[in-house]
Parts: structure tokens; sequence; C-alpha cells
């Protein structure tokens, strides 16, 4: 029996055959071409027979997954045909006679690598994007061949090095049990696809793919992250009961899909859900979402040439207030720059991109982006419960200047004849130490808060939470950190104001007792997190936890924070 650590990507526990999923080997070298023409025929004949085959996938996503999973094959589409990918390559094919897999190739690699070079989670995955298209045009190329996981006809737990997006979506759930990778994290797309598919996964682990045989029993257990190769009959009957014992937890959350969110004492607190897009709306209504505490409109900026109209805005965020029928809808003003760039915008390049010019900082300085936002979303306010949140705001005169302009373009459509809700709720995020610390003046001014602990914890820290080297400064339990949320609650109470927290600290179960006890108002986290967030609250006493979190507050390290959540026998 072996057991292999990995990444924890998708819960529940699959026990199958292994199924060995090897791609081909890509390996191309430089030959000269003979006919330049004839390359770019071959290039194009590739490309054709890609694009019916992606055309192929995303329907069957769109038909069992839903719009919003058949969306990462609208972008593989887009990257077939992107001229500034296949221009390069046709030119090298022209210029230095070379054969159309290798002028591919190389032009890929250079666009991967610019991708995988930024610290956006949901950038980098752009690099797996492009090599997944890379490796699908490349097959026909080179007359390559390999097993369509589509073809898998038995109950398997699925070997791979990665899971590409075109894999992931073929996967069969009536015979994939489950899935272990050696790469990815659980922001790539083969974790979030597994998560939709409802598919325990591990990825991560480094090494699965040369541990285990074709055929080798295997067990993924995606709640704790581990896969064991080979069980012993005893193991294999404890991850048998862990397998059943989940599958109960499921039909029991869901019981609470229509429940308020109460503590065992009878506090209400409310639980949201972050979104990108408007198609994320169902999850969250179908997970008994009570709102959308956080969303991210700035994919609605991404992908595209230009930036979107004021109309194409209006219709998204009219989509989103409507689908959530009188809930309420966080919306975070454009949140551009760190690592997230427009390629039609003239952006600087920095040193220090997050602590540089973005966020609320592009948008005080790029007026005409922020006012087309701002009058979308004020003409959108009427069809639901809006509240806009502005982001990075960093000192008062910030947020009034940008209160300024709401108020300016609401004057101007009022005075246009167009109807705006009298009922907007304007709050800030509180990602920066300086406005946790001030919390208690930005208060008065402000109608909530919402803490964004990604950013907080990696600023208060002084480590970049992308950086391998200093990810053990990573520290959401760090007491530095519970003082400025507790700051900040206090702050908000105070003014009469309501606090929420839209990081991923929110739908963590171990700091959940702590944010409990603290006061937070409002938990927002991915829509998934919701019902086992619900559960857990129900089990939690708010008087209680109070007394924890004051314990907490003492400490001196987050080793010894956890220790003390631990403690209480969760």
């Amino acid at each position: 029996m072996l057991k292999i650590e990995g990444i924890a990507a998708s819960a529940g526990v699959a026990i199958a055959k292994a199924f060995k999923l090897e791609h081909p080997d890509f390996t191309i070298t430089r030959r000269d071409a003979d006919d330049a023409t004839a390359e770019i025929a071959r290039l194009d004949e590739a490309l054709a027979k890609s694009q019916q085959e992606l055309e192929a996938i995303k329907e069957r996503t769109l038909q069992e997954l839903g719009e919003k999973k058949a969306e990462i094959f609208e972008s593989h589409l887009l990257i077939l045909n992107d001229p500034e990918l296949l221009t390069p390559v046709r030119d090298k094919i022209s210029s230095e006679k070379a054969t159309a897999e290798f002028a591919l190739d190389e032009i890929t690699k250079q666009f991967i690598e610019m991708f995988q070079n930024m610290k956006s989670d949901y950038l980098k995955e752009r690099a797996a994007d492009m090599r997944d298209v890379t490796k699908r045009v490349l097959t026909h190329l080179l007359g390559l061949s390999f097993m369509n996981p589509a073809d898998i006809s038995e109950e398997v737990v699925v070997i791979a090095e990665d899971l590409t997006p075109s894999d992931t979506a073929q996967l069969n759930r009536t015979y994939v049990k489950g899935f272990t990778t050696n790469i990815g994290g659980r922001t790539s797309h083969s974790a979030i696809m597994a998560r939709s598919l409802e598919i325990p996964a591990v990825v991560g682990t480094k090494e699965v793919l040369s541990k285990v045989n074709q055929g080798d029993i295997v067990i993924v257990d995606g709640l704790d992250g581990a896969v064991i190769v080979n069980p012993t009959p005893e193991v294999l009957e404890q991850y048998r009961e862990k397998r059943d014992n989940h599958q109960r937890q499921i039909a029991e959350w869901k019981k609470l899909q229509k429940v308020a969110t109460q503590s065992k004492d009878g506090v209400h607190v409310e639980l949201a859900a972050n979104i990108g897009t408007p198609n994320d709306v169902n999850g969250v209504l179908e997970n008994g979402g009570e709102g959308v505490g956080l969303y991210r409109t700035e994919f609605l900026y991404m992908g595209r040439t230009e930036l979107p109209s004021e109309d194409v805005q209006f219709n998204a965020y009219k989509t989103v207030l409507e689908k959530m029928q009188g809930k309420p809808v966080v919306v975070r003003t454009l949140d551009i720059g760190g690592d997230k760039e427009l390629p039609y915008l003239d952006m600087p390049k920095e040193m220090n991109p997050f602590l540089g010019f973005r966020a609320i900082r592009l948008c005080l300085d790029r007026t005409d982006i922020f006012r087309t936002q701002l009058r979308a979303l004020l003409r959108a306010s009427v069809y639901g419960n809006l509240r806009i949140m502005f982001p990075m705001i960093a000192t008062l005169n910030e947020f009034r200047q940008a209160k300024a302009l709401l108020l300016d373009e609401k004057e101007k459509l009022v005075s246009e004849g167009v109807q705006v809700s009298d009922s907007i709720q304007l709050g800030i995020m509180v990602e920066i130490p300086s406005t946790a610390v001030l919390a208690d003046q930005f208060a008065k001014e402000v109608d909530f808060f919402s803490i964004g602990t990604n950013d907080l914890i990696q600023y208060t820290m002084a480590a970049d939470r992308m950086n391998e080297r200093v990810s053990y400064l990573y520290q959401p339990y760090n007491p530095s950190i519970l003082r400025l949320v507790k700051m900040v609650i206090d702050a908000a109470h105070k003014e009469g104001r309501w606090a929420g927290m839209c990081g991923e600290m929110a739908g963590d179960a171990t700091a959940i007792p702590l944010l409990l006890g603290l006061g937070l108002d409002e938990f927002s986290m991915s829509a998934t997190s919701i019902l086992p967030a619900r559960s857990q609250i129900m089990k939690l006493s708010k008087a209680e936890m109070a007394s924890l979190s004051e314990k907490a507050l003492q400490m001196q390290t987050a080793e010894e924070v956890v220790e003390l959540v631990r403690s209480i026998g969760m």
C-alpha cells in the first residue's frame, strides 16, 4: 500500500481501478520545409479539424454542465482563431521555411511563458488554455492519437500528469469516479470542472503518474488531499465508510438550502457568494445563497478587444439583480491592475504592480471608464437590491472622490429622465491596513465594509501570497490579522453599519468560529461552500465563539489560534 499526499481539489471519496491517461510526446525538432504554401495549408487543415472537435465538445458541455462551463471552450475557439497568434505562426513558416508544427510550437511557447509569469491564478490559467489548444492542433499536424477520455467504459479513477479542460469536459460521470494529477491547484480548470461534475479530485501530487500502474486499485480522498494505491482490505473498508458518510453529509446539507443561517443561540448572519459572471448566479441560488457578496466586474472587461459599453455592462448587472430576486448584490467596481491587465489599455509597467496603479486609483485617473461603469450600475439599480463597493480604498479622500463621481452621474441620469434607485448602499473593500486602522472614521461615511482578506493578509504580513518562499507568512489566523478584522467590525457596529468579508477566509472552516465570535455580519464565499458553512454555523453558539475569539486575540502565533479552534471539537 502506498499513500501519496496532494491538494484536495474536489470533495468526496472515489474508489476504482486506475486508468492512466497519458498524452503523446509532442517533442518537435527543427527541420526545413520545402514548400511554405503547403505548410500553411497543413496548418489550416489542422486548425479546421480542431475547430470541429472543440465545437462538438462545447455543445456537449453546454448540454451537460451549462453555459458557464461551456465558456471555457468558447475561449479555446477564440485562441484557435486569434490573428495575434496565427499571424506570427504563418509569418514564421513563410520567412524561415519552418514546418507548421515547429512554427506553432515556437510561437505558442512565447505566449504560454508570458501568461505563466503573471501572478494572477486567473491569467495563469490562460497558459493552460493555450497549451491545451496547441496540443490539439499538434495532434493533427503530427498524426498522433491517444485514447479519448469520453471512450472510457468502465468504472475508473483517472491518473494523469494534468487534465486539460477538454479532457475534463469529456469525462463520463457514469464511469469516471474521480481523478488525480501530478500538477495543478484548487483554481486550475480541472479542479473547477471536477467540482462542477461533483467528481472527487486530488491534484498537485507531483508523483502519482509514476507511482501508479494501469489497473491498480486507487482511492482518491478529495476531502483530505490523499491518494492511496492498492489499499489493504482494512483501509479499503475505512474509505468506503468515509465515502458513504460524506454522501450522507451532502444529502443533509441540501436540506439546508432554504434555511436561514442562524447560530445555535439564535443569531442570524448572512451567507453570500462571490461571482464573476451573471451565469454564476444559478449556482448561488442552488446552494442557498442569501445574496451576492462580491460580483467581480473585471471579468466583463477581460477576454475582449475593447472596453465594454455602458449597455453591455447594464445588461450584465440587470441580469444578476433580477435573478437574485431582491436579495442583496454587492458589485465591486473595476479592479484592474496588479496581476490583472487589459491588453487594450495602455497600462504603465511597474516594479510592484500590486502596490501600484490599480483598482480605484486607475478609476479616479480614468474617470471616463469609471463614469461609464457607474452609469450602467445606476441604471440597473431599479431591478434589484444593489450595493456598490469601491476596491483598494486607502484614504478617505479616495472614497469621497469616488462617491462624488457616483452622485454626479446619478444627477445626470435623473435629469435625463432615467429612473435610479434611492436605496443603493455604498461601501468599500477593506484590504489595506491603513483603512482597517482608520475604520472608525470611514464608518462615519460608508454604508458597509467588506473585508478583502486575500490582500489584507499579504499587505499586513508584507508577503506575496503567490511567492512559495514566503508562503508560510500568509497567515489568516495570525492574531494581528484577527485584531484588524475586529477593528473593522467594531467600527462598523459603533456607527450602525454592517461588516462583511469576501476573501477566502470567509468560507474557511477554521476561521468561521472566530469570525462569528468577532461579530461578522456577512460571509461571502464560493457558492459550493455555503451549505457546509451554514451547517457549521448552526452548530455554534455566537456567545461561546465570542469568548473563543477573545482568547485568540490575546495569543501570539497563528499556530496557537488553530489549536484553540480545534479544541472546541468541530
